[in-house]
């Protein structure tokens, strides 16, 4: 009662009808006016700005020529062994001599490469077409290195041409060395099968295992050149690594994707 009483009051004193209304504090323009600007840098760079995403999948070093698996002509007893895991041969260099029937007879390779497994020893009971060695094709002695990067096939089609890439190592300590750079030269857009793949690379359980999550697609990574480098190739670090890269080197490759679109806002 008290209170509808003081309005009646109010309501009787005519002069104060033309006394101004206050709608809003100064505070509350401030914060009006920071929201208006916020908003208005927000839809500026929905409209122009880019998201930067990555793509993350196993990774291997290689010479790009891929491999073969060389198989022995003849049937017998290893009596000698006369290659050495990662030794460059030339096309038709021994590899094993096998006792035959017919007397001793030298396996040879098919192709100039580097010896990257034996499934032979000496004494071993081997039988015709059986896998003796797998070779890397290498076509001459400084020949750079490659990474082929085993991407899911549903992320394939998003990674554009020259797109820069980061290599972790396995074998090189990413927290002292820092990472390989590259860039991308070539994204194959069939999937590989483990076939495919044991075949390119000589070893049938690299081929298994890249294939765990289904079939790959196979992304060809030029590595960047550095004269300042031990290795030869340019790192995230001033020097990289104190030694030079080996072919058949597992890594992890991060292909960097930028995608110019508009971002959807939810404003209260």
């Amino acid at each position: 009662m008290q209170f509808r009483q003081q309005a009646l009051a109010r309501l009787q004193s005519p002069e104060d009808l033309d006394l101004p209304v206050r709608f809003a504090r100064p505070q509350g323009w401030l914060v009006l006016s920071v929201t208006v600007i916020a908003m208005a840098a927000a839809s500026v760079w929905a409209l122009t700005g880019s998201v930067t995403s990555t793509v993350q999948a196993p990774a291997i070093l290689t010479y790009g020529q891929g491999s073969y698996i060389l198989q022995s002509p003849v049937a017998g007893q290893v009596t000698a062994v006369l290659a050495r895991e990662g030794e460059r041969l030339p096309a038709g260099s021994p590899v094993l001599k096998v006792r035959t029937p017919d007397g001793d007879q030298v396996v040879r390779t098919l192709q100039a490469g580097r010896i990257t497994a034996l499934a032979a020893g000496a004494g071993q009971i081997i039988a015709t077409g059986a896998d003796v060695a797998a070779v890397e094709k290498v076509s001459r002695a400084k020949a750079p290195l490659y990474a082929t990067v085993y991407v899911p096939a549903q992320k394939a089609a998003g990674i554009p041409a020259h797109a820069s890439v980061d290599l972790t190592v396995q074998s090189v300590p990413s927290q002292e060395y820092g990472v390989l750079r590259g860039e991308v030269t070539k994204v194959d857009r069939s999937a590989q099968s483990p076939r495919q793949i044991a075949a390119f690379l000589g070893d049938t359980q690299l081929g298994e295992e890249f294939t765990r999550d289904g079939r790959p697609v196979a992304v060809t990574v030029e590595l960047k050149r550095s004269d300042s480098t031990e290795s030869g190739y340019a790192w995230s670090s001033a020097d990289g690594p104190p030694f030079e890269l080996t072919s058949m080197t597992l890594a992890t490759g991060s292909i960097r994707l930028s995608d110019r679109r508009p971002v959807d806002w939810l404003l209260p």
